[in-house]
């Protein structure tokens, strides 16, 4: 019998592959219909800390941001920490510059809630140790 731990990590593991492949309509599959949605930045941004539409999250991941080449940003997962329905994704996030082609990295992270084996919570963030703590309690979310 699955664990919530168990079916969290697995459904953790697809996601970064289908991100490593590009893979819209794979991603797409593993968010619930509507999910809670936070990326930092300015409230004006579309993306950021509302609730949205799973369309809207794969061709955030795929194009990223237009300074980037769409089809170009990688993560590479670091480490992975799970807790029941709760997933924290430490990674590198590595990007192409459309201006200049060169490659832009950063450490971020990717804290999903999961449910019935859907993501239906996802906040993004650009500082791991501030994760790494706001997951132990340590820190807000």
């Amino acid at each position: 019998m699955s664990t919530d731990t168990d079916i969290s990590r697995a459904v953790a593991e697809q996601f970064v592959d289908r991100l490593g492949q590009q893979d819209q309509d794979g991603i797409q599959e593993l968010f619930a219909p509507e999910i809670d949605w936070h990326v930092p930045g300015s409230d004006r941004l579309p993306w950021t800390g509302r609730r949205t539409r799973r369309e809207d999250v794969a061709p955030y991941f795929t194009t990223m941001w237009p300074h980037y080449v769409p089809g170009k940003s990688q993560v590479v997962r670091e480490r992975t920490i799970v807790e029941g329905g709760d997933v924290m994704l430490l990674a590198t996030f590595s990007h192409t510059i459309a201006a200049s082609g060169k490659r832009f990295t950063t450490p971020a992270a990717l804290h999903l809630v999961i449910e019935d084996g859907r993501i239906v919570r996802m906040h993004l963030y650009e500082d791991t140790l501030i994760v790494d703590q706001a997951f132990h309690g340590d820190g807000t979310d």
